[in-house]
């Protein structure tokens, strides 16, 4: 079990832009690895209704359980249970999370019952992620539905300069920014 704080800036990227940037950065398809996130909530969505998200993602090597819940000061708490490649394949197979660890005392505390989630949508990113002066900067080409989008986004440690660098970051790359749903919602929308 891990937790950690998530603080990201990201912007949309268009397929040209999403080329500048590979350049930019000399980035091939060997830099790519491919990810799966597998989103849950309940019927209700009783999840989205308190802002959180929740996703088995699948590597080529492993999977993990992932809560993410708002900080009340910033940016969220990423609440993590590593899973085998093989646990992580059998519970999305089966739709659900493991009813024991972190996220699932995390649920509960709550009164959401881990059996109460249900699989709700699926996207695959083809991500190239690695460290810049500015933060931990992730490329991705997302598909999920007949949606195939771009992202680019900055993971920093401090809000204020993450914002700041993240401008001066797409000014540099000359490029525009576009507002980015959460991947989830983004999902959700073509499900």
């Amino acid at each position: 079990m891990s937790k950690s704080r998530e603080i990201e800036f990201k912007t949309m990227l268009t397929e040209a832009e999403f080329g500048q940037v590979k350049e930019a950065y000399h980035l091939n398809d060997e830099n790519f690895k491919s990810q799966t996130n597998c989103y849950f909530d309940t019927v209700d969505q009783k999840l989205k209704k308190l802002g959180w998200g929740l996703r088995i993602r699948l590597f080529a090597d492993r999977g993990e359980l992932t809560l993410k819940v708002p900080a009340k000061d910033v940016g969220l708490w990423e609440i993590t249970d590593s899973l085998t490649l093989r646990q992580a394949t059998f519970l999305r197979e089966q739709g659900q999370i493991l009813t024991e660890g972190a996220v699932a005392n995390q649920l509960q505390n709550h009164h959401i019952a881990p059996k109460d989630l249900l699989l709700i949508a699926d996207l695959t990113t083809m991500r190239a992620e690695f460290p810049v002066k500015e933060g931990l900067l992730a490329l991705d080409e997302n598909f999920y539905g007949q949606l195939h989008d771009y992202e680019l986004e900055l993971e920093v440690t401090d809000a204020t300069i993450g914002a700041e660098a993240f401008h001066a970051l797409l000014t540099q790359l000359g490029l525009t920014y576009r507002p980015a749903e959460n991947k989830i919602t983004r999902a959700i929308k073509e499900t």
